[in-house]
């Protein structure tokens, strides 16, 4: 029976390269190698293996079906190798890092000024990324994220952070007092979240007012967006209470409605299955937790 080697990794790395990129070209510049040597180390690993992983199509190279299997295999075994490594390095120094996808409001205005107790704390640096959407952590460099919506991520755990109260803002020079009603902010333009398409239509039916007309909009991807855009009086913006810093209200920001309804979704900590294991990742779970516990208490 014909014995088969454990490939290298050389080959893999090379292979995982080619795969993903499915070009020999652009996997040799990200290796920092020559193209003759990519196609090496894979006629290598297809000569141990007796299995052909790519099809040569003039100058193109296309993963076979075994291939494009073997390729989502090897990935995901490197990238567990790769936080296994940084997890026992940890260990040995008592510090580490921990790369975690945000999203940029809340970053920006919930976490990033807190980070501080942690770092002094632990030692471990918290690298950061912007994604607004779920994403594959198998395609993503990314060991964590920070999610809003509902605990639903493909092949990954959640913790609940906590929810969210939505409030109308505006800049006291357009609103000033002409506001009495819920119905009196349909006579404004109204700013939404892009990602929340539907919140003033639940904000008006929680107030009372069916079949609001919400035609005077625009939409804003970010909520920092928002905020600022109320700030400059384009229109009233409903937004997640805690997310307006506090200097936007001495700046003339106002609540242009006394009515607030909750979220319907909520924040959450997102990590893939074989992250619990991860030194880093356990201490800064430990500490968000125990923060978000201790917010959604105030």
């Amino acid at each position: 029976m014909r014995r088969i080697r454990t490939p290298n990794m050389a080959a893999l790395s090379a292979f995982e390269a080619a795969a993903r990129h499915e070009s020999f070209t652009s996997a040799a510049k990200e290796l920092s190698l020559t193209e003759s040597a990519i196609s090496r180390q894979i006629c290598i690993l297809e000569d141990n293996l007796n299995v052909s992983l790519f099809v040569r199509v003039k100058q193109r190279v296309i993963l076979t079906k075994a291939g494009r299997l073997y390729g989502e295999q090897v990935r995901a075994s490197l990238r567990t190798l790769e936080r296994d490594t940084l997890s026992i390095a940890a260990h040995g120094t008592g510090r580490g890092s921990l790369e975690l996808a945000v999203l940029p409001t809340f970053a920006l205005e919930w976490l990033i000024p807190r980070l501080h107790a942690f770092h002094a704390k632990s030692g471990i640096r918290i690298n950061m990324g912007v994604r607004t959407s779920p994403f594959s952590f198998d395609e993503e460099h990314f060991e964590a994220a920070i999610h809003h919506g509902k605990p639903v991520w493909p092949r990954a755990s959640a913790d609940l952070l906590f929810g969210e109260t939505m409030i109308p803002i505006a800049h006291r020079d357009l609103v000033g007092d002409e506001v009495s009603s819920a119905a009196d902010l349909l006579r404004f333009p109204l700013l939404y979240s892009t990602t929340r398409p539907d919140s003033w239509r639940q904000w008006f039916e929680a107030a009372g007012v069916h079949d609001a007309s919400t035609e005077n909009t625009a939409g804003f991807e970010l909520h920092s967006m928002l905020v600022r855009a109320a700030e400059a009086g384009l229109g009233i913006a409903l937004v997640p209470e805690f997310l307006v810093p506090a200097i936007a209200w001495t700046n003339g920001l106002v609540r242009a409605h006394k009515m607030s309804i909750p979220a319907e979704d909520s924040y959450y900590l997102v990590c893939p299955s074989d992250m619990r294991h991860n030194r880093p990742f356990e201490l800064f779970r430990e500490w968000i937790l125990l923060e978000a516990g201790a917010f959604a208490k105030s």
